[in-house]
């Protein structure tokens, strides 16, 4: 048996290994990942099974295995509880750091509605209810189950994107997104990408960099010359600078980008903060721009409200594809109930 398991598990390694060399701008990274894991814990099940006799004769070894089966049973089950109270709380920080905006409460509202349906919601299911109300929480249900999931998989490939092995990969252009600035100077959370993308600069010799940002309201000059600036202070040579000036958006940046980058098959890297990178990478595949993204840190609690925004922005972008997906629930939904 653990034969077959073991070609099962082959299978979405293969795709895994395809989706990550040739193109891991997509959600499908994280779903193959996640699906070849999964197949792994499986043959290794069935591997343990092959081989239960003389395990039963090494009590260290069926100790060691216990251990980390308790573990993984207790990690499955408090989960959902270290979510809400890591969000809970890290969204409280944000709230106390940033002030109390809109784009602020993501963390914690994110907290509120997953406890209501984790617990409130059940509860709701448990009461008696006519075939309406029925067919209305079954699409309510699954539905959540489907965004939540969705969730899950962006985050997953938005962490495998911003693994690489090295940072040596020979680029021409190293693109640098702007940020708000103040005045004419840069901010801190711009200053950690400026920065990310020198130390790129100096381990890519033939590499250009491009700071990519207009003017916004209440800038004094746009910030891809408050960004350039900077990196000349920083000691980056201003003739290895191009400056990108028309941008607003993350789409115009990349767009305004493109049109400066007069070499063919030019190898390009986008720099920007961790939990951006993904959807920027999305938008580059979209305007079909080859790239890879490096990610700049910042604070944990301003990375989990940012990464529930960049999902709201993935759903915008790909609200079509998920609607026909829900469209399907409701139908079966329908038909089943009635």
């Amino acid at each position: 048996m653990w034969q077959i398991s073991f070609i099962l598990f082959l299978i979405p390694f293969c795709i895994f290994v395809r989706i990550m060399s040739c193109d891991p701008r997509t959600l499908w990274s994280g779903v193959s990942f996640f699906w070849m894991m999964t197949c792994l814990a499986v043959f290794l099940f069935f591997i343990l099974s092959e081989y239960s006799e003389w395990l039963a004769a090494h009590d260290a070894i069926i100790g060691i295995l216990v251990f980390l089966f308790i573990l993984a049973v207790v990690s499955v089950i408090a989960f959902p509880a270290v979510l809400i109270v890591t969000f809970f709380i890290e969204g409280i920080k944000i709230i106390r750091h940033e002030g109390m905006k809109p784009s602020n409460l993501l963390s914690m509202l994110f907290s509120i509605l997953l406890s209501v349906y984790l617990v409130v919601w059940p509860v709701i299911g448990s009461l008696e209810k006519g075939k309406f109300s029925t067919m209305l929480y079954v699409i309510i249900s699954f539905s959540a189950i489907y965004v939540l999931s969705l969730m899950a998989m962006y985050s997953l490939s938005a962490i495998l994107n911003l693994i690489h092995l090295k940072k040596k990969r020979n680029a021409d252009y190293i693109i640098v997104l702007g940020s708000g600035i103040i005045g004419t100077k840069v901010t801190p959370l711009l200053a950690v990408r400026i920065n990310r993308g020198i130390e790129l600069l100096r381990c890519n010799q033939n590499a250009v960099l491009i700071m990519s940002g207009g003017q916004g309201p209440g800038e004094d000059i746009s910030e891809s010359e408050a960004m350039a600036a900077y990196a000349v202070d920083q000691g980056v040579d201003d003739k290895r600078i191009i400056t990108e000036q028309k941008s607003v958006s993350t789409e115009e940046n990349l767009m305004f980008s493109k049109e400066l980058i007069d070499k063919e098959n030019a190898k390009i890297v986008i720099v920007t903060t961790a939990y951006h990178v993904f959807r920027a990478l999305i938008l580059a595949k979209q305007q079909g721009i080859k790239c890879v993204g490096f990610g700049a840190k910042t604070k944990w609690y301003f990375t989990l409200n940012a990464l529930i925004r960049e999902f709201v922005g993935y759903l915008q972008l790909t609200w079509k594809r998920h609607a026909i997906v829900i469209g399907i629930i409701v139908c079966i939904a329908t038909a089943t109930i009635r």
